[in-house]
């Protein structure tokens, strides 16, 4: 019924930027909250961002700073840009929707009913 794509990743030296995005088809989340995590090899899924539409954002305290989380209703579309990329953000990052609402630090919380496959992120050292 519902799609998560997530697009954009890469190699990238550290330092480099990324600009990750998310698009949904089958269904809209414009009410929703949708988010970004990661997983790196051998480690949980760690949350990174979350934003409800329009434009409120929340962001896990490690990428405060470098990255942001945006998006466009219009393109049913949210993303993810990554600015002073470490090695240490290698990882596999994932977009989520969450079909209920939650705000603030309950917006990390990993039960998204909706998640894509992932895509790849390798910052080189």
């Amino acid at each position: 019924q519902v799609q998560l794509v997530e697009s954009g990743g890469g190699l990238v030296q550290a330092g480099g930027s990324l600009r990750l995005s998310c698009a949904a088809s089958g269904r809209t989340f414009s009410r929703y909250p949708m988010g970004w995590f990661r997983q790196a090899p051998g480690k949980e899924r760690e949350f990174l961002a979350a934003i409800t539409w329009p434009s409120t954002t929340y962001y896990a305290d490690s990428v405060k700073g470098r990255f942001t989380i945006s998006g466009d209703n219009a393109k049913n579309t949210v993303y993810l840009t990554m600015n002073s990329l470490k090695p240490e953000d290698t990882a596999v990052y994932y977009c989520a929707a969450r079909m209920g609402f939650c705000s603030g630090y309950g917006c990390s919380d990993p039960r998204y009913d909706y998640w894509g496959q992932g895509t790849q992120v390798t910052v080189s050292s």
